[in-house]
């Protein structure tokens, strides 16, 4: 299981996407406790678990949500905005721009990327909280 995240300001559309690639859910939340919350309970609801927990790909690599991934095990992994679109553009027969498809462009390309040298997000150090 994966779950690929299109962010944006004040809300997120969330895809999570089976080993096979296949849509298993999708939900638009906001950037609030309460989204995160919805967010963890979706995951959870899946298979998360804090020993194996779903790896997360999303557009940025700071904020709140990001920090609330990062806590525990999960494998976080930032990836470009702009590869994103350009990504979305070569794949898209539309090229229409769509959040909710956005989110599984995500997943889809960090799936490219694993055997190319993308990396997760590193721990947060303890001095960063200082």
């Amino acid at each position: 299981m994966y779950c690929g995240i299109h962010w944006a300001e004040k809300t997120h559309d969330v895809a999570l996407v089976d080993d096979s690639g296949q849509l298993v859910a999708k939900r638009h939340i906001t950037d609030d406790a309460d989204g995160y919350r919805i967010l963890l309970e979706l995951l959870t609801e899946y298979g998360d678990t804090e020993e194996k927990p779903i790896p997360v790909a999303i557009e940025t690599s700071r904020g709140l949500l990001v920090a609330v991934l990062r806590t525990g095990k999960r494998k976080v992994y930032a990836i470009n905005p702009m590869a994103a679109a350009r990504y979305r553009d070569r794949h898209s027969v539309s090229r229409k721009k769509s959040d909710p498809g956005d989110a599984l462009v995500l997943y889809s390309f960090r799936l490219l990327e694993l055997t190319g040298g993308m990396r997760p997000l590193r721990a947060p150090d303890a001095a960063e909280g200082e």
